[in-house]
This record gives structure tokens, sequence and C-alpha cells, in this order.
């Protein structure tokens, strides 16, 4: 099955090569002749596990290619795939002019009967949008074209994301014709030998369903970095409270973790256009509200406790950070907690070293040498008076406290992701605080 796919993103790529690494013969398209020609000899513009290994080998079997020119190969292709930035807008709206674009090339182009599927996540009503640009250009050429328009939502999580698509919880797909329906089953055939997890739904549930989960799953954070800061203050212990609710089968365990906030290229943005989607619509959106305010007031948590530590008198101090992208696994630092950190941390006058096993070069490429870049996680604590744990990689579960003793000017230890245990740091002479 021949399909192209447009925009060579983290979706974009993820997706084209994973239908490749299945059998099928994949044409991923980007208008960054850079970023093409980069792709063509092996050079991956995101760090995501296992990518650069499995594009290279479909590469190398003739599965996946690259271009910048979708003209020229619609008519090779059934599926069209749309994997096109959607940033917010200044008021927090999806800006769809990427999105729209493709259409317009789409219904320039097409000579044949194909679908158009939306991969980004993209406001309810999106498709409407998208169909009516295609007719009008069809219109506009005078061309008697069938096609379709199709929305397939992606939930892969940023770190694991190679094995979501291939071994997926579910995968949704919004169509309004069989002729679709057909196609997209067949497309991932090849993902649901063992079990099918296919979801069909009308185009606008199929939207819908990706900005409702993301807004769940932000709305469990914030609730439980809510729940960490009431036990803190009331001296309750919040990995006992979170393993008491997690228990309950109607609520579960997952993303019950108590930390510095969630960054990322999905829940702040999603949860934003969620709520401007609501507001067009004339309905606020309260509790989603109320989880962006939480989230926004835990990026601040870490500094306040190290101001708290030495009284405010911080100027001059040291700090370093373990950490930058927003979570483990990649160098994505979107919306990223450690960027509100240091930039508090520089406006009170301290001094900030930072090591992260990915992000280095991403944090350089976003605020420049306003920050120590150290070579490893020991090396960032040189004379440092405190250390502050902000993206819990693998890396950094288990350190040599005493290393850190020697390495270290003060004691202090604040831990982010509360990923150590606090009696072990104080037998080894540290002042430890952690998320509740």
């Amino acid at each position: 099955m021949n399909i192209a796919i447009v925009g060579t993103g983290y979706v974009g790529l993820v997706s084209g090569t994973c239908f490749a690494e299945m059998g099928a013969t994949v044409t991923c398209v980007d208008v960054d002749a850079n970023k093409i020609n980069k792709l063509k000899v092996g050079e991956m513009p995101i760090y995501e596990p296992g990518l650069e290994e499995l594009v290279k080998r479909n590469v190398s079997y003739g599965r996946l290619n690259f271009t910048t020119n979708l003209t020229e190969v619609l008519d090779d292709v059934e599926v069209v795939f749309s994997a096109v930035g959607t940033p917010p807008d200044e008021d927090g709206s999806a800006d769809l002019k990427y999105v729209l674009a493709v259409a317009h090339q789409f219904g320039q182009s097409i000579n044949k009967y194909t679908i158009l599927v939306t991969k980004s996540t993209v406001p309810v009503g999106t498709a409407r949008k998208v169909k009516a640009v295609i007719q009008e250009e069809l219109d506009k050429r005078g061309a008697d074209i069938s096609f379709d328009v199709a929305s397939n939502p992606e939930f892969l999580k940023e770190g694991a994301a190679i094995e979501d698509f291939m071994r997926p919880d579910r995968v949704v797909v919004g169509v309004d014709s069989d002729r679709a329906k057909e196609i997209m089953t067949r497309l991932y055939r090849p993902f649901m030998l063992t079990n099918d997890r296919m979801i069909f739904t009308d185009i606008p549930s199929a939207e819908m369903i990706k900005y409702a989960a993301n807004s769940m799953l932000a709305t469990r954070i914030s609730f439980m970095n809510d729940i960490a800061n009431l036990c803190e203050l009331v001296g309750a212990n919040v990995n006992m409270v979170r393993k008491g609710i997690g228990s309950d089968s109607r609520i579960g365990a997952k993303f019950l973790y108590p930390g510095c906030g969630y960054g990322g290229s999905c829940f702040p943005k999603d949860v934003k256009a969620l709520i401007k989607t609501a507001e067009q619509n004339g309905y606020e959106m309260r509790v989603l509200k109320s989880v962006e305010e939480v989230n926004e007031k835990q990026k601040i948590v870490l500094f306040d406790k190290f101001l708290k530590h030495f009284n405010g008198d911080v100027k001059g101090k040291t700090v370093a950070i373990w950490g930058l992208s927003f979570k483990p696994e990649t160098d994505d630092m979107r919306e990223a907690p450690a960027l509100v950190l240091i930039d508090l941390l520089l406006n009170a006058g301290v001094c900030v070293k930072v090591y992260d096993p990915i992000a280095m070069d991403e944090c350089k490429r976003r605020i420049g040498d306003k920050v120590i870049y150290c070579k490893d996680m020991y090396d960032a604590t040189v004379d440092a008076d405190t250390l502050m744990l902000v993206t819990e990689w693998k890396e950094f579960r288990m350190p040599s406290w005493n290393v850190l003793k020697k390495a270290m000017r003060g004691y202090v230890v604040v831990d982010g992701r509360n990923i150590y245990d606090g009696k072990e740091l104080k037998e080894n002479g540290f002042n430890y605080y952690k998320i509740g």
C-alpha cells in the first residue's frame, strides 16, 4: 500500500517509519528542504529511542522515502496523512494554517480518489473546513474527483512512541464513508493481528477524543499536584495517598504521580485549545481552567522551596539542575518546567549549571549561554549549593551521595519528581525537599 505523510516532525516521522516497517511504501513530505536532505542521509530532526535505526533500515529497503513535493507523489498513493503542526495562537486556539495549506495543495493536485487523513491534533469542526477547502480547489479546476476526509488522532508517548505505534492501545479513526473505512482498516490491519483495537467513529467525535483524552490526563496530574501540596500542609504522606487512591479500580494508578508540573507538545496546547473551543461555542470549561492554573503554579514550587530554605537570600548561590526535557527519553523542551525554573533562578541572581542526557543542544538553542552546560551529572554539582531534580532520567535514580557530598558546596536536594528516599538523604547529611 502506498501512502504519503505531510510533516516530518514527531508524529509524521514516527508514523511514516512505523507504517514502512509494516510493509507500506511511505513518502514523507516536508517543505523544509534542509530537514529532508538530512533525513535522506540518516540525520534525525528529533530524538526518539530506536527511531534512527528504524528509519535507516526502511530507507535501505526502499520503503521509506523523503521529498519536498507532495504533488509529485499524489498519483501513486491511496492515503495522504496530514501531520503538520497546529501551534497555539495568542488566544490559545489551534492555528490551522498548515493543516489548511495541505488541504489546498491536495485539492489542487489530486487526479483520482484519495483520502486525506488528519493526524494532527485539531479542534472539532476542522474536517468540515478541510473538506470545504478541497472542494473549493476542485471547483476552481472544474474537476469532478471523489475524495474522502478522515480523522486519525495519534496517542504516542514521547520516549515510547515506536512501541505505542506498533502495539497501540487503540486506533481511533473518524470517517463518513464505507470506502474510507475499508481502506483505513486495510492500512492498519498489520497492527491488529492479535487484537482488533480499531475504533471507528464519526469525524467530529474522533477530533474530540484526542483533546478529551489529553485533558483528562492533564487533569489527573494537576489534581494530584494539588493533593500533594495539601498533604505537605497537613502532614500526610502523598506517596501513601497516591497508593491508596490508585488501588481503587475506578481510579487506577496511572498519572497520579506528583511533580513539578507537566509540559511537552500535547497537554498544555490541547488543554488551551479545548478551553478555547468551548468559549467559541458559548461554554466555559471551568475544571480545565483550574487544571491549567494549578500546573502553572506547580512549575514554581521547586524555586519556592529553594527560596524558603535560604530565607530568600539566594543571590550568588549556585544551583545544579538535573534534567531539562519535559519528560525522560526525549529532547522535547516545549513548555518544560525546567525553562520556568531557570528563568526564576537567573532573575534571582543565581548561577545555574545544567545537565541532561539528551536535551542539552535543545536547551542551548532555546536560551543560549545563560546557563553553564556540564559534561555529566556530577560535573553539574561541583560547588553547587543546591541540586534540583527536574526530569527523572534513569541515570539520576541512584546517584552516589558520597560523591555529591564531596562535590557540592551546600547540601540541599530539591526533588521535583519524588524519586529519592528522604530518610537516606538525611542520613547522608542532606537537606531534602520533595513535592508534598
